[in-house]
This record gives C-alpha cells, sequence and structure tokens, in this order.
C-alpha cells in the first residue's frame, strides 16, 4: 500500500521489534528477525527504495562481521541500502560500507539503540551544544559517504537549510516549520501505541479500534446464530442426477 501511495523509501524499521513482535525495546531484535521480515517488504513494494534497518550488535563489534551482515540484507533480503545509526563514531564503519558498494542511511539525534547510554528516549538538541553535536553528526556521516540521513527526536531549531544542503535528510518525530521530508512510522498511524504522546503524530486513523470492533462484531454474531446465514453458507448441489440427499443424525 505505501509503495502504490507514490513514497519514495520505505524503512523497514528494528521499531518493528515493539510494534510487531511485542518487545520492550529495540534491543533484542536480531539479525534473522530483520532479513525476515525485510523480505517480505521486499516482495510487496517494486518502486519505492527498501532500506534495511541494521539491529543492535550487528555492527557494534566487529568491522568485518558487520560488512557481512550488512551485505546479507542486499544479497539475501533484496534490500537496496541499510540504515545504522551514530553520528560522529560510525565513521569508519559508513566509509567501510560505501567502499564495499553497499549504500548507507545513517541515523542520527535520538537513536533508540542507544537508550540505555541515554539514559530514555528523550529530544535531542535541545541545548546550544546538543544542536551544534547533531549538525556536526549530520556533517560528518554525510562526509564518510552517507547518501541520506535520518534525523529523530530532535527539535524544530535542528531544522535549517545548513544541514540540508547535499544529503536527503528525513526527519522522525519532530515538528517544525521547515520541514522538507518526514519519516512518519506507518505502525503509529496503524493505532499502535508506541509513542502515543509524541507531538509529531496526528490521529490519521484508529486500526486498532477498528479491527477490535470488527472481531467484537464478528464472535457477538456466532455466539447469537446470526452468523453464518444461508446467504453465507455452502450447499450441495441441488440439481442434474447427481443430486443427494444427506442426513444428518445425532
Amino acid at each position: 500500500m505505501l509503495d502504490e501511495a507514490g513514497v519514495d523509501v520505505i524503512l523497514v524499521g528494528d521499531s518493528l521489534g515493539m510494534v510487531v513482535l511485542g518487545y520492550d525495546s529495540t534491543l533484542p531484535v536480531t539479525v534473522d528477525e530483520m532479513l525476515h521480515h525485510t523480505r517480505a517488504v521486499r516482495r510487496g513494494a517494486h518502486r519505492a527504495l527498501v532500506v534495511a534497518d541494521m539491529p543492535y550488535g550487528s555492527y557494534h563489534t566487529d568491522m568485518a562481521e558487520a560488512v557481512r551482515n550488512a551485505m546479507r540484507f542486499i544479497k539475501d533480503a533484496g534490500a537496496e541500502a541499510v540504515k545504522v545509526e551514530g553520528g560522529e563514531r560510525r565513521l569508519e564503519l559508513i566509509a567501510r560500507f560505501s567502499e564495499a558498494e553497499i549504500p548507507v542511511m545513517a541515523h542520527v539525534g535520538l537513536t533508540p539503540q542507544s537508550v540505555n547510554a541515554l539514559g530514555g528516549y528523550h529530544v535531542q538538541g535541545k541545548t546550544a551544544v546538543g544542536a551544534e553535536q547533531l549538525l556536526r553528526d549530520a556533517r560528518a556521516v554525510e562526509a564518510a559517504g552517507a547518501f541520506a540521513i535520518v534525523l529523530e527526536g530532535h527539535t524544530a531549531r535542528i531544522s535549517g537549510p545548513d544541514h540540508q544542503r547535499s544529503s536527503h535528510t528525513y526527519h522522525r518525530h519532530r515538528r517544525g516549520p521547515r520541514l522538507r521530508r518526514a519519516d512518519l512510522g506507518i505502525e503509529r498511524y496503524g493505532g499502535s501505541n508506541l509513542w502515543a504522546n509524541a507531538k509529531i503524530f496526528s490521529p490519521v486513523c484508529e486500526r486498532r479500534e477498528i479491527i477490535s470492533g470488527a472481531v467484537r462484531e464478528y464472535c457477538e454474531d456466532v455466539r447469537n446464530a446470526t452468523f453464518p446465514t444461508d446467504a453465507e453458507s455452502y450447499h450441495t448441489p441441488q440439481s442434474g442426477k447427481n443430486r443427494k440427499t444427506i442426513s444428518i443424525t445425532g
């Protein structure tokens, strides 16, 4: 549906751990789980650029292993790019991926995989020092070879033209007067309770209520014996020489 609606990029985010798999954070998500979901998205998307989120631990220890994991997303899952979290500390990694001809989307600002180090999910760039660090991170990952940057959970002050010079910049969970490209989690617009209080989201549709209401109505119809009706049932053919009478007793 997203592809048909005309979106340019579909990011298979590791937030699926929270909104699909039931984890408390993105940290438990594995490479195999991300590969599984990326393959599914790849089979459904035929126009948009598909980017796979590399989960926590898949690129944090050994550089060679990180490159192998990234290649799996390209070769095995059909992604056309990968995303990694972190700014200046990821420069070598981004450069290595670029050398291996693996397109990289960088992710700075509020980085959920760093939730323990950050002490929670806190808006970034509130101070002048914090804002300058975000800009340094954005410039650094661009120089290292990132083709796009996700800026998540930051203040509106980090929205001027300076960081939008070259790389495609996607703003996640942020409202501001100069928003050019938006990365809005479809899981929220579908009715998930994740980030329920985030200012960026507007109530577009509540899938949870729609589905719950439909299931409650179905259960009530079955219990009251109003479903299925005769019109909703299959019948034995009643014409021709093959007509048979079936008796049910007991």
